[in-house]
């Protein structure tokens, strides 16, 4: 054979061999890929903490942190979640974060979810609200917003760095056990069906802490991503405040970052991202007294449940799973309470404490943005039977019970503490129960607020 004749047939038989084998079977990219970053978003000596609600930083107990991860399904953009160790981050300053994420990690900010952990030895971020307070004088008293840019900024870079190194993955797990005397109802309702007493983080009184445990989700939730035999990141879910004793300048994660740092020395390099739940009526006051050693006891009994949450994962192929990120806009209606004359006259004040003027300014920040329209977005993430919703405020536990009775095949967790503006969002019914969460102080949002936050979640769990 003429070579010209015989490269001609062997051209030709690649070329038929190339219609049974096209490029797309011999190299298909896997269906789910991921990238995990993380930065230190502790706060320098003197900044405020706690939306200035207690003395500033004079000494760091712990670290603060900030974590990531970056979901990479294939054929669809990026999906990112991202737990801060900040008491919370509202209005412009949750839009802030976001948009650093989205633009780092070539999304769009509705496919970015960021939560805080609600710990209160820690800083706050809302530019709204710095913006008013810097008009009247009080800039730089609610947080610190040059380190909040700056921490901002190096969150999105680790973040595009990480991007460049993804894994791929080949299953998701899934896991839940109960968490033992952590979690309790802050809310301790009498006879009359009223709030009898308020069980705080702290609590020394017998009579209050001996009031039963109430209503509650026990488990600790563990979702696990997977490289094979090899476990990428691992993300929990734990519904509580997550104070054990807090208000005198040192900054600490407290007892969830520190079952965090215990489960992570348990399973080296392998990150854990954890987030708080639906926690806003709950504390850990019936098994808190406050003492400085009860944040280690706590910590051990909250990793304990981590730990057995990790042991009883069960792991899915993710080939056999539908990955989808779905949400909602819904604008919560505003508390009648709010107006901005009566706000703006204890801004004014001089005379008046600063920290009900401070108060003031975050609870005019937020009603300004209603008035603008704002809608803030619930999110799911669906990946086979795990359902993970990501809500804003500090919402009370029965609204994650209520989205896991949604989907009773699933396994449903919950974030919360996503825009953190609203303040406490209760039940309907809890504001003519009294109590604190749901007091002018504390709550920013109508009763009226069950319905459309139900209504919400109830569409994005069809």
């Amino acid at each position: 054979m003429y070579p010209i004749m015989k490269r001609t047939v062997l051209l030709v038989l690649c070329l038929s061999l190339s219609a049974f084998f096209p490029p797309a079977a011999r190299a298909q990219p896997p269906a789910l890929s991921l990238a995990t970053f993380q930065i230190d978003g502790t706060p320098p000596l003197g900044s405020p903490l706690s939306d200035g609600g207690v003395p500033p930083v004079v000494a760091i107990d712990d670290p603060l942190s900030i974590r990531g991860v970056i979901l990479l399904p294939a054929g669809q953009q990026p999906v990112v979640l991202v737990a801060i160790d900040w008491v919370g981050v509202g209005n412009e300053g949750h839009d802030a974060w976001r948009e650093a994420i989205a633009d780092a990690t070539g999304t769009t900010i509705d496919r970015v979810a960021v939560h805080a952990l609600h710990q209160h030895d820690a800083p706050g971020c809302d530019f709204t609200a710095e913006r008013i307070a810097v008009e009247h004088g009080l800039g730089g008293k609610l947080f610190d917003p040059e380190f909040a840019r700056a921490t901002i900024d190096r969150a999105a870079t680790a973040a595009q760095v990480a991007m460049k190194n993804p894994r791929p993955v080949s299953h998701v797990g899934a896991g839940k056990a109960k968490v033992e005397k952590v979690a309790s109802t802050r809310r301790c309702l009498g006879p009359d069906g009223k709030v009898m007493y308020v069980r705080w983080t702290t609590c020394t009184d017998p009579i209050i802490r001996d009031y039963p445990e109430g209503t509650i989700d026990p488990f600790a939730k563990a979702v696990s991503f997977w490289d094979g035999d090899q476990p990428v990141v691992v993300l929990t879910y734990y519904a509580t405040h997550p104070q054990s004793h807090y208000g005198k300048g040192r900054v600490s994660a407290d007892f969830p970052g520190l079952a965090r740092t215990q489960r992570e020395k348990a399973l080296p390099e392998v990150p854990h991202i954890h987030f708080t739940g639906a926690g806003g009526n709950l504390g850990a006051g019936k098994y808190n007294d406050g003492s400085p050693e009860n944040r280690t006891i706590l910590a051990d009994r909250l990793a304990a449940g981590m730990k057995a949450a990790w042991e009883a994962t069960r792991r899915v192929p993710i080939a056999d799973a539908v990955v989808r990120w779905d949400t909602r806009d819904v604008a919560l209606p505003v508390a009648p309470h709010l107006n901005e004359e009566s706000l703006l006259d204890t801004i004014k004040n001089k005379e008046a404490r600063e920290r009900d003027r401070l108060s003031s300014v975050r609870f005019l920040a937020w009603l300004r943005r209603c008035q603008a329209g704002h809608k803030i977005t619930l999110g799911r993430l669906r990946i086979g039977d795990v359902d993970i919703l990501h809500l804003p405020g500090e919402l009370f536990v029965e609204y994650q019970l209520a989205a896991q009775k949604l989907r009773p095949d699933s396994f449903v967790c919950t974030a919360a503490y996503g825009d953190y503006a609203p303040g406490y969002i209760g039940l309907a019914q809890s504001y003519d129960e009294g109590g604190f969460e749901t007091q002018p102080n504390a709550s920013l949002v109508s009763p009226r607020v069950e319905t459309v936050l139900m209504k919400g979640i109830a569409e994005l769990m069809e």
